[in-house]
C-alpha cells in the first residue's frame, strides 16, 4: 500500500461518522471504527455481509428499490442530502440515524457501489418527539 493509500485508510477509519461502502451487490466492503461504535458490529462481523444486517426488515424493500434504481441510473435522489431513517443495532435495538449517500465510480465513470456516512440521532429525535407531545393540546 502506498503512503497515500495508508493515509486515506487512516482518515476513513478515524472520521467521527460511520462510513460504510458497499459494492453493487449490497455487500459491505468498508466499515470504519465509527460504524462499529454505531451499529455494534465489528469490521470482522460486517465485512462481506449484506446491508440487510443494519436495515430494519420493514424498510428493506424500499431500501433495495432505491439502491437498484441508483445503480441503474447512475444518480441518487438523496445524494448528499442528510436523510433521517431507521437502522438496526447488533442488539436488535432500532436507531434513528441521519445518513448521506453517494455513488462511487471507477476511473472510467462506472458505478462500483455506494458509500454512506451515518450518525446516531436517536436522542435528538426522541427529545423532539417528547417536546411535541408535551406541547400538544390535551383532549379530554
Amino acid at each position: 500500500m502506498t503512503n497515500q493509500s495508508q493515509l486515506d485508510a487512516r482518515i476513513l477509519d478515524d472520521v467521527a461518522d460511520a462510513l460504510i461502502y458497499s459494492d453493487r451487490s449490497g455487500t459491505i466492503r468498508r466499515w470504519n471504527r465509527a460504524s462499529s461504535a454505531l451499529f455494534g458490529f465489528t469490521a470482522d462481523d460486517a465485512l462481506g455481509q449484506n446491508l440487510d444486517m443494519i436495515v430494519p426488515e420493514h424498510l428493506r424493500a424500499a431500501h433495495w428499490k432505491g439502491f437498484e434504481a441508483a445503480l441503474a441510473s447512475g444518480t441518487m435522489k438523496l445524494a448528499g442530502k442528510p436523510t433521517l431513517t431507521r437502522a438496526l443495532h447488533k442488539s436488535g435495538t432500532k436507531l434513528y440515524i441521519e445518513m448521506t449517500f453517494a455513488l462511487v465510480r471507477d476511473a472510467e465513470g462506472q458505478v462500483q457501489g455506494s458509500v454512506a456516512m451515518a450518525r446516531d440521532v436517536t436522542e435528538r429525535v426522541e427529545r423532539e418527539r417528547a417536546a411535541r407531545a408535551a406541547s400538544a393540546p390535551k383532549t379530554s
